[in-house]
């Protein structure tokens, strides 16, 4: 009779690990396949960092470098100008500032009218004269490394 039980118990605990591998199996499989996945997006999603931080670069030095135009139109300056530009875009002056390539201080003389922009910087100016509020908060982040990642 311990002979039976003994054999009965044998064949359950075979049968059970049987039927466990046949459901683990698949699990398993599809396991490593995620992990294949996931490796393949993570080595993807790094290169795309990789373009995304050119880029951003790129940009950068773009918005910093001053617009080569020797034979562009001269730029009219007004400091009341400069006032109600940095007004309408509601920028700090070093935000501004920063914009243009020059110090706090700077945008308050030229502002009241103390001194006036040089040549690189007129055309610094004159260029972000026109943009928008949006377009001026999104150059700041390329300025500031704030950039989405």
């Amino acid at each position: 009779m311990a002979n039976i039980a003994s054999a009965l118990r044998d064949e359950i605990s075979r049968l059970a690990r049987k039927e466990i591998r046949q459901q683990v199996d698949p699990l398993r499989k599809s396991n490593a396949q995620l992990r294949r996945t996931v490796a393949a997006l993570k080595s993807e999603l790094a290169g795309l960092q990789r373009s995304v931080g050119f880029l951003k670069n790129q940009e950068k030095r773009r918005l910093e470098s001053p617009p080569a135009e020797p034979d562009a139109k001269p730029v009219r300056f007004s400091p009341a100008w400069v006032k109600k530009d940095r007004a309408r875009l509601k920028l700090s002056a070093a935000d501004y500032g920063r914009l243009i390539g020059v110090s706090s201080l700077t945008v308050y003389s030229w502002e009241s009218g103390k001194s006036r922009p040089r040549a690189e910087r007129l055309a610094a100016w004159a260029e972000i004269r026109g943009i928008g509020k949006r377009e001026a908060q999104r150059r700041l982040e390329l300025l500031n490394g704030d950039g989405a990642q």
